[in-house]
């Protein structure tokens, strides 16, 4: 049984998310706080998801 798409919710934000078929290890971002998220694990078309620090670069200003 193949799920066209995933459902989630932001662990920050708690929007509700829906996604196209993604795999675990991927990341994502929420549409509405723009958290950069990592899928941790796809179960019966449901994700969990992890939120992950994005370095950010220093430019020296």
């Amino acid at each position: 049984m193949s799920t066209s798409t995933l459902t989630g919710i932001c662990p920050e934000c708690e929007t509700d998310l829906t996604t196209p078929p993604i795999v675990q290890g991927e990341t994502m971002s929420c549409p509405e706080c723009m958290l950069t998220l990592r899928v941790e694990d796809v179960r019966d078309g449901t994700l969990s998801l992890q939120m992950i620090e994005v370095q950010l670069r220093d430019w020296g200003q």
